[in-house]
């Protein structure tokens, strides 16, 4: 649809089709969390002003806005060879998948593992009502943005994950995206985190197909008390994809939350995370690698927000750019007052392989309490010809030499990964996104 108002007519005929088919189907409170997300859409509708619109200021959503997206009211077939083929790092793990939104038993496993619940979030709203109910919907709330609104109206089902004990075995949230069509799918994730109990995540999402579409993500996580989460969240879609991701995170007392955010796929992409310190003695770590060619758009707004005292947090990103690819990063650290002994720092580089590539750096700190320690930084610059000249000297050749030196860039990054096999697929995989390196990086 060429006019961006025909496409928001659309998500209200889908809308009103949900709503007609979910009648009676699901408890009230959902049904009115939904009202009001889709109302919060139809008020402001996706951020395309280009004047005062400061959070949105260097990612334009107009194609987003103005595209024309199929709502699957089911889903596809995806034979169980087709997804181990795209991810065969995850053997042994706990794995719930969804197509185009819909839950897909026959691609999933282990989902009886015990202690822990690991279910359709449809099935969790009547199986787990009370939990459900006191956590969706509360850290990625429906007035944040038009993203976020829609995608709490529409998302046709998610992943609920429960940690009532300490679970060894990685949890893996597949979301796959069908090759039918031009779909628009709402992936949706709540995980609590019990007190004193860990839980190791991964999140990924796949296209299945080469065609434009468009992926809304939502993924709120709460850790209780002395919880701890290891969160890993890929984005593998294919280069003709939009893809706007929020990450909310609720941190209670003595909590330890880590995330790692791995991003080569996508065409237009943002990702929105933010972290709340809830209670005090905690420490979050989030890390980042996104790795852009071609005319690629990846931005990253990421928010830490110390409300409380005594709390830890460390952002570290690195991107790696090359053909016409932009890169966007936003972090902002916030030091809320009576937020003392907060310690923060936070700093984002980036590596630019051609002189077109450009990056968009923005930390900032915005303190209001005293007895701090707080900090930031940012650098971006191409490789260094010492470096290469070095390499060379010693009978490497030259692009052998710059592939070494991006490995050694990227590594920073990847080896915090603690899945062994996780963290190989990904080193092999950052380089083999960058097209100038051809057969090299296999």
């Amino acid at each position: 649809m060429a006019q961006a108002v025909e496409t928001y007519e659309q998500y209200e005929t889908d809308f009103r089709k949900l709503q007609e088919q979910r009648a009676g189907k699901e408890p009230q409170w959902l049904t009115d969390l939904r009202d009001s997300g889709f109302e919060r859409f139809l008020q402001f509708r996706f951020p395309v002003e280009r004047k005062g619109n400061e959070g949105w200021k260097y990612t334009d959503v107009r194609p987003i806005a103005r595209g024309s997206f199929d709502y699957p009211f089911d889903r596809a077939e995806v034979s169980a060879s087709a997804l181990a083929a795209r991810l065969p790092f995850d053997s042994g793990f706990i794995r719930i998948a969804l197509v185009d939104g819909h839950f897909a038993p026959e691609l999933s496993t282990g989902l009886d593992a015990p202690g822990i619940v690991v279910a359709p979030l449809s099935e969790a709203v009547r199986s787990q009502p009370q939990l459900v109910e006191a956590h969706l919907g509360k850290y990625a709330q429906v007035n944040h943005d038009s993203f976020v609104g829609v995608n709490t109206a529409m998302h046709s089902d998610g992943a609920f994950i429960h940690a009532a004990q300490a679970v060894k075995t990685p949890v893996h949230v597949v979301y796959l995206t069908s090759d039918r069509g031009n779909p628009v799918t709402f992936p949706r994730a709540l995980v609590v985190a019990s007190a004193l109990n860990e839980l190791t995540l991964v999140e990924s999402y796949i296209s299945l197909g080469d065609q434009n579409h468009f992926t809304d993500a939502v993924t709120e996580i709460t850790l209780e008390d002395g919880a701890t989460v290891d969160h890993y969240r890929l984005l593998l879609e294919n280069p003709n994809a939009f893809h706007v991701g929020h990450v909310r995170v609720n941190q209670g007392r003595d909590t330890n939350y880590a995330n790692l955010s791995y991003e080569t796929g996508g065409g237009l992409v943002r990702v929105d995370t933010d972290v709340l310190f809830d209670d005090t003695g905690s420490s979050a770590a989030l890390r980042g690698l996104y790795v852009t060619s071609g005319d690629q758009h990846i931005d990253n707004l990421v928010t830490i927000d110390h409300a409380k005292p005594h709390n830890t947090s460390r952002l570290y990103y690195k991107g790696i750019l090359d053909g016409s690819s932009k890169a966007v990063f936003g972090g902002t650290v916030f030091v809320r007052p009576g937020a003392d002994k907060t310690d923060a720092y936070q700093e984002d580089k980036n590596l630019l392989l051609s002189r077109e590539a450009e990056v968009d750096s923005k930390p900032a700190l915005e303190i209001y309490a005293d007895d701090v320690k707080c900090g930031h930084g940012a650098t971006a610059g191409a490789i260094a010809e010492d470096a290469l000249f070095y390499m060379q000297s010693r009978g490497i050749d030259p692009e052998q030499a710059m592939l070494f030196l991006v490995r050694g860039f990227a590594s920073e990054i990847l080896d915090g990964v603690k899945l062994a096999a996780l963290r190989t697929w990904l080193d092999e995989r950052t380089t083999l996104a960058l097209p100038r390196f051809g057969e090299r990086a296999g």
